[in-house]
């Protein structure tokens, strides 16, 4: 027997915040492929973001703190960083027990002309650990549990268009069948449904001009 998840989030209390904070807008996504792996990213500005709109601003509503940073040797002379958080977050006026996250990244990295040093690297294991740690309270579960396929969200159905313009893409159809087309009004055709209104009437008026010709 399959087991909906839906229904089973929908209408529950305890999941009312994972539901409200689960689904990242596309433009704080990007999408990123390093060779050795791909996936993709969310914005921290937007976690922090979220932190604030459901529970007050930093250090009123919510604070972490930084427990332990330490470094490790990688292969060769890569020296990995690492550090471990611990987020806090006030629920009716009491703090929370620590929601703890581990994160790391590289200090010292290896290139063809040699090492290089980061003074980036503690604060982006910083960043990583805090990640981890809003993952638990749900936020941007959607990217982790695969919901989300890079450009659209799985199950989502497709906006309605306005009547008006399916109206005006149903014409121009009808309009380019039997014609013969250029790469650029091919290419227009494939991304159709995403033109404004001013591009749609100019093409149904080329297409009208080549139907008197």
């Amino acid at each position: 027997m399959e087991i909906d998840a839906k229904k089973i989030t929908e209408g529950n209390k305890n999941m009312e915040l994972w539901n409200a904070v689960k689904q990242p807008p596309k433009e704080v996504l990007k999408n990123f492929n390093n060779g050795s792996y791909k996936g993709t990213d969310i914005s921290p500005q937007w976690r922090y973001q979220i932190l604030t709109e459901k529970f007050g601003a930093c250090g009123v509503g919510w604070y972490y703190t930084i427990d332990k940073t330490w470094t490790e040797q990688g292969h060769d002379a890569t020296v990995m960083c690492f550090a471990s958080v611990s987020l806090y977050i006030k629920d009716e006026n009491k703090w929370s027990s620590p929601i703890t996250g581990t994160g790391g990244n590289e200090i010292v990295s290896v290139y063809k002309k040699g090492p290089r040093n980061s003074d980036e690297g503690f604060k982006m294991a910083v960043t990583d650990a805090l990640s981890v740690a809003c993952k638990m309270l749900g936020i941007g579960a959607d990217i982790y549990l695969g919901n989300f396929d890079g450009s659209k969200y799985k199950n989502q159905e497709p906006e309605k268009l306005d009547p008006e313009i399916e109206k005006l893409i149903s014409e121009i159809r009808e309009l380019a069948i039997d014609k013969t087309l250029t790469a650029g009004q091919l290419e227009f055709m494939k991304t159709i449904e995403q033109r404004d209104k001013k591009q749609l009437l100019e093409a149904k008026e080329i297409l009208l001009k080549m139907e008197k010709n």
